[in-house]
């Protein structure tokens, strides 16, 4: 990854609707170089994925939680029982595998209590390898994003 490639994910990162000549523009190549170096970088995984950052009460999701979760044993087939049912769950916005006090962080968008009520039934309480969870409620989202710092490796 040289400079280019770097102001190329920089921008992106902010705005990923930006076309060949935006980018150009940006980076001070051509657009189709923008194009190729764009392709590279989507073709090597560098850029997993291009999303939308929705506005959770927009969408009927006005909740949103951090879920710690910790399970009884982690056998690797356990472990990996409890990421596939997360990855199903539409109400996980994101979940990662931690060290620390727990096993698992969850961000959650839910309707309201009751809903994330439901959450726990489904998915804590009916899980036979969830020994505990604690949540918090999120007040205010301050800063929300993916976006890194992005430097250039040569």
């Amino acid at each position: 990854m040289d400079k280019f490639d770097a102001l190329i994910l920089d921008s992106l990162q902010q705005n990923a609707r930006l076309t060949a000549d935006a980018l150009s523009q940006r980076v001070g190549l051509s657009p189709d170089a923008c194009r190729k170096r764009l392709a590279r970088l989507r073709d090597s995984d560098v850029i997993e994925s291009e999303i939308a950052v929705l506005r959770p009460s927009a969408v009927g999701r006005g909740l949103i939680l951090i879920v710690e979760v910790t399970l009884h044993t982690e056998r690797l087939a356990d472990i990996d029982r409890f990421k596939r049912r997360m990855k199903q769950s539409p109400e996980v916005m994101q979940c990662y595998y931690v060290t620390g006090n727990a096993d698992f962080i969850l961000i959650l968008s839910v309707r309201d209590m009751a809903d994330y009520e439901d959450f726990t039934r489904r998915h804590f309480f009916a899980e036979e390898n969830v020994m505990r969870f604690r949540t918090s409620a999120v007040m205010d989202r301050v800063k929300v994003g993916f976006s890194m710092p992005v430097s250039k490796t040569d």
